[in-house]
């Protein structure tokens, strides 16, 4: 009996570190660990650098949509990417007057599909350095190599850099990056 009841903690042991394992493979963003069996936005509510997008989601409408089965792909700016804005500029699009034009910026951020860093650098490789990318909003991003980094222009001219690549979720990918992928005015 005693061996038995050793076995099985030993077991449970094993399960709990294999367990963990497949959560430490997911990089921490904003301090907060990200798992893949939960949605994109049960995981950024978790981060203390993404409280902006979060309350962006909100007010936007979308958190519905980016709990949704998805898959999607986000490229989720940080607060400082947000507070690099023109000073008024969050303020602004975070009333509710101005939802519509939330929408746009936000959904500029958002492509449908499950497109992890591997599968990007190689269509950039693939169009010869410089592949476009149709967000759900409509917008186009040109995605390029800067060394090892994934950047994206938008449609402004303004170019934000992947920072933490593959945080893998339930219903697609988060690429964090430092810039506001802005549409064209």
């Amino acid at each position: 009996m005693i061996r038995f009841t050793l076995r099985t903690a030993a077991l449970a042991s094993v399960f709990a570190l294999s367990a963990f394992a497949a959560h430490a493979e997911n990089p921490m963003v904003g301090g907060a660990a990200m798992f893949e069996d939960k949605n994109i936005v049960e995981n950024a509510v978790n981060s203390k650098d993404h409280t902006t997008l979060v309350a962006a989601v909100k007010a936007a409408g979308l958190v519905e949509t980016l709990s949704g089965a998805g898959p999607f792909t986000v490229f989720a700016p940080t607060n400082e990417a947000f507070a690099a804005l023109p000073a008024g500029t969050v303020d602004s699009l975070l009333k509710p007057e101005n939802k519509d034009q939330l929408v746009k910026v936000l959904t500029c951020h958002v492509v449908s599909a499950n497109a992890m860093s591997d599968a990007i650098g190689k269509m950039i490789a693939d169009d010869k350095g410089d592949h476009p990318v149709k967000t759900v909003g409509g917008c186009m991003l040109s995605a390029k190599m800067d060394g090892d980094k994934i950047t994206l222009t938008d449609e402004t001219g303004g170019t934000a850099t992947v920072t933490i690549a593959d945080v893998k979720q339930s219903n697609g990918v988060i690429h964090v990056i430092d810039k506001v992928l802005l549409p064209k005015a």
